[in-house]
């Protein structure tokens, strides 16, 4: 089985090369599941409900968010409306929707999970660590698909929580940075890892966003408007190809797919 996991989507750029791209790699590799991440895919802010639906009906199978779930009120009123889009595990106990979705396939039960991580991150979410314990132990404990999402800024947080599940879960992969790392690889014990998928949008850019404006606050301290930049418009993201009875990895691939 292959699963497509698909890099931060940013704005409108970034819904349209998902919307081109991702079903031109469904058709060419033959992949069987999309995993998309859509938290930057309203004008890099957070998705309304009918802005998450269309990246859904677009080839998604399921959408992950990140620190940006909750920009849109829509989306904190509607997310538990759908089960197919899911927020951080790990958020306080009173927050919308769910952490985890179990989806039935032809080729078996896949679980996605995420998780964010808490270094240079909003304080108040609980050890992604400890709640990654909890649901294999519980919720999870029988499930052989496991596909983990790590949303963070440091490296070093993702990597210590990749080795953390190695062995536990299929594989762990991070977004949030916009910058794909080339250290896609197979742990030890079985688990795929790479640090960051990267992000779906304009190339010509700072992290998606209009370069000019990006480098005016930096050289002069000043706020600004920071627009989603329009040119050179790529997927990123990577693809597994999984042995579903053992729910290990066989490849984990990076991909960089212009529009």
């Amino acid at each position: 089985m292959k699963i497509l996991l698909v890099g931060d989507i940013v704005g409108k750029p970034g819904r349209n090369a998902f919307t081109q791209v991702a079903n031109r790699i469904r058709s060419e590799e033959n992949v069987d599941f999309v995993i998309a991440n859509a938290e930057n895919s309203a004008s890099g802010r957070g998705p309304t409900p009918e802005i998450a639906n269309a990246i859904l009906q677009a080839g998604a199978d399921v959408i992950i968010l990140g620190d940006h779930s909750w920009d849109s009120k829509e989306m904190v009123e509607g997310i538990d409306l759908e089960e197919r889009i899911i927020r951080p595990a790990n958020f306080p106990k009173g927050a919308p929707g769910k952490g985890w979705v179990r989806v039935e396939t032809p080729q078996g039960n896949i679980v996605v999970a995420q998780f964010i991580g808490r270094v240079f991150m909003q304080p108040h979410q609980s050890c992604p660590f400890e709640k990654a314990d909890q649901l294999l132990k519980g919720e999870l404990a029988n499930d052989k698909v496991i596909i983990v999402d790590i949303h963070a800024e440091a490296t070093s947080e993702k990597m210590a929580f990749g080795r953390y599940l190695d062995g536990r879960v299929t594989s762990v992969t991070g977004t949030h940075t916009h910058c794909q790392t080339s250290d896609a690889r197979i742990f030890p014990k079985g688990t795929a890892f790479m640090t960051d998928l990267g992000m779906t949008g304009p190339q010509n850019s700072i992290l998606g966003r209009d370069v000019d404006a990006v480098t005016h606050k930096f050289l002069t301290g000043l706020p600004g408007r920071f627009d989603v930049a329009s040119e050179d418009i790529a997927l990123e993201g990577a693809i597994l190809d999984i042995d579903i009875p053992s729910g290990k990895v066989n490849k984990i691939t990076a991909i960089r797919e212009k529009i």
